[in-house]
């Protein structure tokens, strides 16, 4: 059975792309993109098997 390690990041707008690109090249892959607890930025979950 595999298991999981999470990780939880702010996205910025001007940015979102090599953020989540850096993520991605780490293993890392994007669950689900919510509003932040300000309800004006972006928090993304991501996941990876852990090693």
């Amino acid at each position: 059975m595999t298991t999981w390690e999470y990780l939880t990041a702010p996205l910025l707008i001007h940015t979102t792309k090599q953020i989540l690109d850096n993520f991605g090249s780490e293993g890392w892959e994007l669950v689900a993109v919510v509003p932040g607890p300000d309800g004006k930025g972006l928090v993304a979950y991501f996941k990876r098997p852990k090693q």
